[in-house]
């Protein structure tokens, strides 16, 4: 039941000690402050890392060529490992829980590609539509590549934005044709990369796998293939599976570290979880622990408001006061305090991290490790549980104190 005396009383005493209640309430409301911003900062520095892998497959694998390390069957180290075509088919037989397979090839260097008197050297690269589709270039204009481009071999070629706009400006791109290396290709698309290193990924050109093959002399070669594992498939499965493919094909040992490189994104995604997971329980360990700090300042502000109030607290129970009534008394007041210097202190850190926010997306700043700050619902959810707890915690021993002052006592102390 809500009663207007109690408040008053309670903002009363509030008033009569401006400056120590202000002092009390500034340690939770900086407990709760720092609590907020380091949340919201390290989900901004987990956002920034994880944008660093784009719109891919969070769960793709993918395998390069390396040379051999160490002696196998009698083959001496050193050998260059190359693969074929004929790899991709035996991976699809062999490896039942494959669910995509696609291969990249570069043509070595970057070589200039012309349109009309604008030119511009970029990396070239032969792939398949669904290595787009796991490496993560998205669709900006026209089209990406597709199966039929692959079968019919058809000289196309999809720019990123960057080349785009170097070559073209504002001209529109779609059905022009560039030269690459003397050879004329239709721009039928344009790309994006998200998590591109600074633009670097905009920066290139992809033809049909197929027609980089034949094309430019690279017949039955393969320098990089990309996979995914089935729904429900650990990608670590699915590497050490075609790892012992490729092996038997390459006769190098399983285990040789330098015989292939693999990029598996799945598992530095779960390592960085992990790390993420750790810094967000320091980051709570030391927002409660300045907190906790904060509420030993109530509580012993409190112990000295009873100690003040002792001869007040004994009239009460002299008339018929119960000791619950003089507990929630003191148990309000902390709480009031608490919650309400906690509460500034919340929304100061929420409002402090929209600033940051606006200010990097209005002025279109983008940093390389860290990205739109936020704390969520379920921190501010904790985060007032908290508050709550830490005031009541903080008024427990105050009150418990006051409940068992005697009047006869209490009418005594000076």
């Amino acid at each position: 039941m809500f009663d207007i005396d109690k408040w008053q009383e309670i903002i009363g005493t509030l008033r009569k000690n401006k400056l120590r209640s202000f002092l009390t309430a500034f340690g939770v409301f900086w407990g709760i402050f720092m609590l907020v911003l380091l949340l919201g900062m390290g989900k901004g520095l987990q956002n920034g890392i994880f944008n660093r892998f784009g719109d891919g497959a969070k769960n793709s694998i993918f395998f390069f060529t390396g040379r051999t390390s160490v002696a196998h069957q009698g083959m001496a180290p050193g050998r260059e490992i190359k693969f074929t075509n004929d790899d991709l088919s035996a991976i699809m037989r062999e490896v039942s829980n494959v669910k995509i397979i696609a291969p990249r090839n570069r043509l070595f260097g970057e070589f200039t590609i012309n349109y009309k008197k604008q030119n511009g050297s970029y990396q070239v690269f032969g792939s398949t539509d669904d290595f787009l589709l796991l490496n993560g270039e998205r669709l900006n204009k026209g089209r990406l590549l597709n199966a039929m481009d692959a079968k019919e071999k058809r000289k196309v070629v999809i720019l990123g934005e960057v080349a785009k706009k170097v070559l073209f400006g504002e001209q529109n791109a779609i059905g022009e044709y560039v030269n690459i290396r003397g050879i004329y290709f239709k721009v039928v698309g344009i790309f994006n990369l998200k998590g591109n290193n600074g633009g670097r990924g905009e920066e290139r050109a992809y033809i049909p796998f197929s027609t980089l093959q034949i094309t430019f002399n690279q017949p039955n070669q393969v320098q990089t293939m990309a996979m995914v594992a089935q729904n429900g498939i650990p990608a670590k499965v699915i590497e050490d599976k075609v790892k012992k493919v490729l092996a038997q094909r390459h006769k190098f040992a399983a285990e040789d570290p330098m015989a292939l490189y693999v990029n598996n994104n799945e598992t530095e995604l779960n390592q960085l979880n992990g790390l993420f997971r750790g810094i967000e329980i320091f980051v709570w360990i030391v927002g409660i622990g300045t907190l906790i700090a904060g509420i030993v300042g109530v509580s012993n502000i409190m112990l000295i408001i009873v100690k003040e109030r002792t001869r007040e607290i004994g009239v009460r129970k002299a008339l018929g006061a119960t000791p619950f009534s003089v507990v929630s008394l003191i148990l309000q007041e902390s709480i009031v305090i608490t919650a309400f210097s906690g509460y500034l202190g919340l929304l100061a850190g929420a409002g402090l991290l929209d600033g940051i926010r606006y200010l990097l997306e209005a002025n279109n700043v983008e940093l390389p490790f860290f990205a739109h700050p936020e704390v969520d619902l379920g921190v501010a959810i904790s985060a007032t549980i908290v508050l709550v707890l830490a005031g009541a915690l903080a008024g427990l021993v105050p009150a418990l104190k006051a409940a068992n002052i005697k009047p006869i006592e209490a009418l005594r102390a000076d």
